[in-house]
């Protein structure tokens, strides 16, 4: 069985999407700058509702794309942002297996992977990072982003967003405690707000594991470097793999 991280929380996720292609576009679009596109279609493994997706193909104009997204809501948000804009809808296909599952072609020119590898176990990475390397052609990246917490440890609740929609207020809360090793469990919570009165509160769970580029390439037997440490609060820490 392969987990659904997103479901509960998938109706709030636009907000969150929105401050993140924010800070990623910029380290996502030198990440690509010199992909040779012509050995085949780019790849985005976790594409959620798109907005990732349109970054890629804005930086790759002649790109053909792969879109990658298991999770139903999720993924009927990022059919409705590709069908919606015919630039899109004429070059990105969507797919709804899993990173442990996906079949992709025998030649891929890119992949791109955030909010993902952190999901997998040891194995299930090393498996991926197996199959994206018969893929690629030498140099072709493998972009990541780590979402690191920095050192394993606790982390209080602390309000990550605060949005306004209508008359209504939502606030994003997080929290961390370790669990084993490098392993992490996260909670969520989102919380919606009327007239100062607390109507809704929808609350997850995940385990994601805290890694570094240096140990994601030696798990994979690739070269790796930064393009973005994320140093400022909010921003996004993107690295490369690549033969």
């Amino acid at each position: 069985m392969v987990a659904d991280y997103y479901t509960a929380s998938a109706e709030f996720y636009e907000m969150v999407a929105s401050r993140h292609v924010a800070t990623s576009a910029g380290p996502l679009t030198t990440a690509l700058s010199g992909v040779d596109i012509g050995h085949g279609p780019v790849v985005e493994i976790g594409a959620g509702t798109g907005r990732i997706t349109a970054v890629i193909a804005e930086a790759l104009p002649g790109a053909s794309l792969i879109a990658v997204e298991p999770s139903t809501p999720m993924r009927a948000m990022l059919t409705s942002r590709v069908f919606g804009d015919p630039g899109l809808r004429s070059r990105v296909t969507i797919l709804a297996e899993p990173a442990q599952r996906v079949e992709l072609p025998a030649r891929v020119s890119a992949v791109v992977i955030f909010g993902v590898v952190g999901h997998l176990s040891k194995e299930e990475r090393v498996g991926l990072w197996r199959m994206l390397s018969e893929r690629l052609p030498p140099g072709g990246p493998i972009v990541v982003e780590l979402m690191g917490a920095g050192s394993t440890r606790p982390i209080p609740p602390f309000r990550m967003l605060r949005e306004t929609i209508g008359e209504q207020t939502y606030e994003w809360w997080t929290e961390a405690e370790p669990v084993a090793g490098n392993l992490m469990r996260w909670c969520t919570s989102w919380k919606v707000f009327r007239d100062g009165r607390l109507v809704r509160d929808t609350t997850d769970t995940y385990s994601w594991e805290n890694l570094t580029l240096e140990a994601l390439a030696e798990e994979a037997g690739l070269s790796s470097r930064m393009i973005s440490a994320g140093g400022v609060p909010g921003s996004p820490e993107i690295g490369i793999l690549h033969r």
